[in-house]
């Protein structure tokens, strides 16, 4: 008998739906009926940001750092312009209008340019001028904060000089707060996230060149269930776990006799999915030479 050679099964919001309802004992029969549990699916995906790491929403950013400038976005933060060409990176925009002000990280594209979070808002269809460079262009949309607010959480973060990866220590909100000269430059060794609506990275000591870069990987929100049709960021091994968690949180509100039922399932679903999840290393066991006496 012949095999079918593809490994593309994928589902969409509507078949995810169709096989939770289904999992209750029930049909969907009612254009309320599809909106409640897309509800219920995007409550489920921000929950699971509580479960612990997704390895496939984990993401690198690198971003070039500038002189005497500590407080970073925690992704890509753009604003779009008719013409980037001629901006530089690391030189301070400002807008004619608002005054408001940023540091350049990037030029992504040729109608966007990567910032700072900036001190201002700039305004649209104001002219934005390179300190360095002396480009002029306007706003052809404000900044973008998507990518930044889709942040969860900073895992790890070091600091390039000289294509030499230095690493970066994190600290707590008192542990910064506790820093008696945040202006003191150097070469940044130690970092706080501050997990607001957009999150920022703060770095001490602040950079005493251009030259440095800072990179960081960052656990990022699954991508919302907006409509029928989309497919979800999710791989293929999470496609059970999925659908026995909707199931769960359908009956709650639909079939309170077999809550307890769907609940295990799709813990057992999530635990398994969680384990193929890892990442795998070799784990070695290095003894201590500072307890050995000769």
């Amino acid at each position: 008998m012949a095999t079918s050679n593809s490994t593309n099964f994928e589902l969409d919001v509507t078949e995810y739906i169709e096989e939770a309802f289904e999992r209750c004992g029930l049909e969907v029969r009612t254009g309320y009926d599809l909106k409640t549990a897309k509800r219920s699916l995007n409550i489920m995906l921000a929950e699971w940001a509580n479960r612990g790491l997704n390895a496939w929403t984990i993401e690198e950013i690198t971003i070039p750092l500038a002189t005497g400038v500590g407080v970073y976005p925690a992704g890509t933060l753009t604003i779009s312009v008719a013409s980037s060409t001629g901006y530089t990176v690391t030189e301070t925009i400002t807008g004619g209008t608002s005054g408001a002000t940023a540091t350049v990280t990037s030029v992504p594209s040729a109608t966007s340019l990567a910032i700072t979070i900036p001190e201002g808002t700039f305004s649209l269809s104001e002219t934005i001028t390179g300190g360095t460079s002396s480009t002029a262009s306007t706003v052809s949309a404000v900044v973008d904060f998507s990518n930044v607010n889709s942040t969860i959480d900073l895992l790890s973060v070091v600091v390039t000089r000289s294509a030499t990866d230095f690493s970066v220590a994190r600290l707590s909100r008192d542990g910064f707060f506790s820093i008696p000269n945040k202006a003191t430059t150097g070469r940044a060794n130690q970092y706080f996230i501050d997990r607001l609506v957009t999150p920022t990275l703060k770095i001490w000591p602040v950079p005493e060149n251009n030259t440095d870069v800072i990179k960081f990987t960052r656990l990022t929100r699954i991508q919302d269930a907006d409509t029928p049709t989309n497919t979800l960021e999710i791989p293929f091994r999470f496609y059970p776990c999925l659908a026995a968690g909707l199931a769960y949180y359908l009956s709650v509100k639909r079939a309170p006799n077999k809550v307890q039922l769907l609940k295990t399932i799709y813990e057992e679903e999530f635990d398994r999915a969680m384990m193929e999840d890892r990442d795998r290393a070799s784990f070695n066991i290095t003894p201590s030479y500072m307890y050995f006496r000769s």
